[in-house]
């Protein structure tokens, strides 16, 4: 039996998502009482997210593949790193490992490109809109170009994950902020939407939007399952 490895706690409220999402995909697939054979090693948040704004990526990256090798050696047969910013670090953990990274980027952009679409908005921390590591994935392997918000919205979208979201915060003026900066996207050219920060679906989803919502979180756990079950 396959196991998988799910790298989570950034953060907790995401990860609490990808565990019933990951149960219930599974269950769905084999019926009865089946749910999904997992390995969860849940960090303490604050400790990366002070790693994330003081700019010592490379020092997040260990404590990541420290844990990633601790799954694998417990018998996991492949990773699921459950956040989007902090595939930023992935070629670390790739390279700490000898299973697989199940990339978050690569079953969304699938997605993407089934519903026929090659420019898309992005909602995510600062750190994946502004950098390229997730931008530029999504280009370079998938042709698929982004749009993201202004640096106003940037900054409102950043501000709501850590300060509201990521302590299960949920606001209605929030949503509506979100529904305005998705709104202004879509004017702007975006073909859909992505929810690129694992925690953003708890907000807003397909009927806050007039354009197709990919939800990462979603369709992460989709692909793992598909994993599990190859």
């Amino acid at each position: 039996m396959k196991l998988l490895g799910v790298l989570g706690g950034m953060s907790w409220t995401s990860t609490a998502e990808y565990y019933r999402l990951l149960n219930t995909i599974y269950a769905q697939r084999l019926g009865g009482l089946h749910s999904a054979p997992l390995l969860l090693h849940s960090v303490d948040f604050a400790e990366i997210a002070a790693l994330q704004n003081s700019g010592e990526w490379e020092r997040a990256g260990e404590l990541l593949a420290g844990a990633a090798r601790g799954l694998e050696q417990a018998g996991a047969g492949a990773i699921l790193l459950a956040t989007n910013t902090m595939h930023k670090v992935a070629p670390q953990l790739e390279e700490a490992v000898n299973i697989p990274l199940l990339h978050i980027v690569d079953g969304t952009a699938q997605a993407i490109k089934a519903a026929g679409l090659t420019r898309v908005g992005l909602l995510a921390t600062a750190f994946t809109m502004e950098q390229d590591f997730y931008t530029g994935r999504l280009r370079e392997r998938f042709g698929i170009d982004t749009i993201v918000p202004d640096a106003a919205g940037r900054a409102d979208v950043h501000r709501i994950i850590y300060d509201e979201l990521c302590r299960n915060d949920l606001r209605p003026s929030s949503r509506q902020r979100y529904r305005e900066i998705m709104a202004d996207l879509v004017q702007r050219g975006a073909q859909g939407i992505i929810l690129g920060c694992t925690e953003i679906m708890l907000l807003v989803g397909p009927q806050d939007a007039g354009v197709p919502v990919f939800d990462t979180t979603g369709l992460h756990a989709e692909a793992a399952v598909n994993w599990l079950l190859a």
